[in-house]
């Protein structure tokens, strides 16, 4: 020990010289996140090209962290590259877009069933105050407002899962689905006044205490029903035949 630093009296640990700074975000995940609002307000549309020079300069820093946080969306599914042109908003590819319904289905509606049971009064409450303003937007009807109280609204039933596991892989599908989503009720509004009516079923499901599979049976239903009306609507000569979720 250098004897001229004072020892700390006996039994107390010496104060830090300064306060830590408060955690703040990376660069790489500002421009991550700048990027990704923008996608998920299409602002930048499918097909927009993102050009890292002006990113950068946009948000006054290298390109290095702007392509960083391309590759993240890249890895998402929310961006693409092209040869001889770059990185680009990826296209809505219905096929991607089938399989991610798919998947979010059975994903959400097991963990919707696995929640059911540890969600308390005031959860249901708070889900339900959300359905009733989704009923409220239906008058002069929003997609874009109407998705994001849609995500709130099954994020409260399915939040007290206990498998952080199937959690993630939930979340990681909403994720997926990005710029995607905000357009499927702009393709089928009359969806949504259906929507809101088996959000209903599902709470009084849960609340009446059903079995876990027959929640989980409604809940994965509702979803890919969404799916199905987009696709009857987008390709209608395909929908016959296909299996249901």
């Amino acid at each position: 020990m250098d004897p001229t630093t004072p020892a700390a009296p006996s039994g107390r640990r010496a104060a830090p010289a300064a306060d830590a700074p408060a955690p703040t975000r990376s660069k790489s995940q500002q421009a991550y996140r700048w990027i990704k609002d923008r996608i998920a307000s299409q602002e930048f549309s499918p097909g927009y090209r993102l050009v890292l020079g002006s990113i950068a300069g946009e948000l006054d820093m290298s390109v290095v962290p702007v392509r960083e946080a391309i590759r993240q969306l890249e890895a998402e599914g929310l961006v693409m590259f092209e040869r001889n042109v770059g990185a680009r908003v990826s296209m809505v590819d219905d096929t991607a877009y089938r399989f991610s319904m798919q998947s979010l289905s059975i994903l959400e509606g097991a963990a919707t069933a696995l929640s059911a049971r540890a969600l308390t009064t005031d959860d249901l409450r708070r889900a339900r105050q959300v359905n009733e303003l989704m009923v409220e937007t239906l008058e002069h009807f929003d997609p874009r407002a109407f998705t994001a109280l849609n995500q709130e609204f099954h994020a409260i039933l399915f939040e007290r899962c206990a498998n952080p596991r199937l959690l993630e892989l939930v979340q990681a599908e909403w994720a997926r689905l990005g710029h995607l989503r905000d357009s499927t009720f702009s393709f089928v509004p009359g969806r949504a006044a259906e929507s809101v009516r088996e959000h209903e079923s599902i709470l009084v499901l849960i609340e009446n205490g059903a079995p876990l599979a027959e929640i989980e049976r409604v809940s994965r239903r509702h979803r890919s029903a969404t799916l199905d009306a987009y696709l009857i609507h987008e390709h209608p000569d395909e929908v016959l035949g296909l299996p249901a979720f």
